[in-house]
């Protein structure tokens, strides 16, 4: 390809952008309300006459230049939010031209130029060197490419992107060498991707979370949430159960605190855990059926080595594990390594079977998560307030600045890009039913595969399994 369009290119004069686009726009609407002011007067204006005869109409001259500036203070002020995305835009390229400047990723050089009306010569400063760096945006992201053209500057352009990240107050998504460029992809305005809870569906192998962020539990299986008192932890994992009921999951609920989670025993039962040796006992079971599973998948007809639950058309299992840290400290020496060994196998084997583990906690200890159990999991999510302790616990030792806004069910999530990426969990309305909510998922779930079984469309499921699992691979 002879060419490709990159963006805006980023010029020296661009630090100025919104005062040079306000002054744009203010300049004609004050004259233009100064002339309709002074319209009868200078329509019947004789000069001879005013020269000689001059004579400052001092209350209209204050009126006009008043109404005249508030005029064009009102259009600049109406330009910025009908044209808000324009403006960022602008904004954003004034950012970077002037990040330029302050970093001093520039060159320049004293040259003479001679005086206007005048034989003499001064020395003026003229930039000989700037950066070619492009701005774009596209589907909700920003591109910022800059040239790799052996400057001085090329490895300190190589690490701008936590510079970029925060000055433009964007998530970075991706960095990619492109073919002389570097180019830095950021996710912008995240808070317009949030989705409801009615658009977190799981289908496929893959629950929507964000219209950008996808939990994909047969490539990325377990998840762990983490987030303290009144940060949306225990919404975030019912809208998962609600999705996992939906999806016709064998769902199970472990709750040590029998809190949130163990009421829906009400609507699951036998399928809840809130005592310390029911979800010991459930831990167990699970990793025996797991097992076994493993055992009877090899004994089916279509089994062939690297395919997983999906394509032999097996249903996959959640354990949701809600205060894990918590329960861990309530175990003696001999329960809390039992326990341990369960979770592990979980986490190290789950995958292929379709055993997956949702684990919350209001703070992830690391030493409850050791061995390389943390690093199983996948796809975190961290919600409201947390200390960087808790940060470091989550997502490990990475070059990201965390900031907090007063959004409920607002956080960070890592969803095996490699980036940590600012996340929103889906919206639930004021008065949800959650326990209504997922019984009639239930109901609905359970008629579904009575009817399924009765019609004989099992295989419809292995070959929609196979799909699936032909996807992930």
């Amino acid at each position: 390809m002879l060419w490709k369009y990159r963006g805006v290119r980023i010029r020296p004069r661009m630090r100025n952008n919104v005062i040079m686009t306000g002054t744009i726009i203010f300049v004609p609407v004050f004259l233009l309300s100064m002339f309709f002011f002074w319209a009868d007067h200078l329509f019947h204006l004789d000069v001879m006459k005013t020269v000689k005869h001059f004579e400052w109409n001092i209350p209209l001259l204050i009126k006009s230049v008043l109404c005249s500036i508030l005029a064009g203070g009102a259009v600049v002020t109406l330009a910025y939010f009908l044209f808000n995305g324009a403006y960022k835009k602008l904004y954003h390229r004034q950012k970077i031209a002037r990040m330029i400047f302050s970093n001093k990723f520039y060159e320049k050089e004293s040259v003479q130029v001679k005086k206007l009306f005048s034989n003499e010569t001064a020395a003026k400063e003229k930039i000989t060197y700037f950066p070619r760096m492009y701005y774009q945006v596209k589907d909700n992201h920003i591109y910022i490419r800059i040239a790799m053209d052996m400057s001085r500057f090329q490895n300190r352009f190589l690490d701008l992107g936590k510079d970029l990240e925060n000055g433009l107050f964007c998530d970075l998504v991706d960095k990619e060498m492109e073919e002389g460029f570097v180019c830095f992809k950021l996710l912008y305005d995240v808070k317009k991707n949030r989705i409801s809870i009615d658009d977190a569906v799981a289908k496929d192998g893959v629950l929507p979370l964000m219209k950008h962020v996808s939990w994909e539990f047969d490539k990325l299986p377990h998840m762990l949430i983490s987030g303290g008192t009144g940060g949306g932890k225990t919404y975030f994992m019912l809208t998962v159960i609600k999705a996992s009921v939906d999806l016709g999951a064998d769902v199970k609920i472990l709750d040590p605190k029998n809190a949130d989670l163990a009421d829906l025993e009400e609507i699951l039962p036998k399928r809840v855990y809130s005592k310390k040796s029911g979800i010991l006992m459930c831990l167990r079971k699970s990793v025996d059926g797991m097992m076994e599973r493993m055992d009877e998948m090899k004994k089916m007809p279509n089994y062939k080595t690297g395919v997983n639950y999906a394509y032999l058309g097996l249903k996959p299992v959640f354990i949701f594990f809600d205060e894990y840290v918590a329960f861990m400290d309530l175990l003696d020496m001999k329960e809390r390594n039992e326990a341990l060994s369960y979770m592990k196998q979980l986490v190290m084997m789950g995958r292929q079977a379709g055993y997956f583990l949702v684990l919350g906690a209001q703070r992830p200890d690391a030493k409850y998560l050791a061995d390389g159990i943390r690093d199983q999991f996948n796809f975190r999510v961290a919600l409201g307030k947390m200390s960087d302790t808790g940060y470091g616990m989550m997502f490990g030792d990475v070059d990201k600045t965390f900031m907090v806004k007063d959004v409920k069910g607002r956080g960070y999530a890592y969803v095996g890009t490699g980036s940590i990426l600012e996340f929103y969990s889906p919206i639930v309305p004021k008065g949800y039913d959650f326990m209504s909510s997922i019984k009639e998922s239930l109901v609905g779930v359970e008629g579904a595969q009575a009817t399924a079984v009765a019609s004989g469309s099992v295989s419809d499921q292995t070959a929609s399994g196979e799909r699936r699992s032909e996807a992930s691979e």
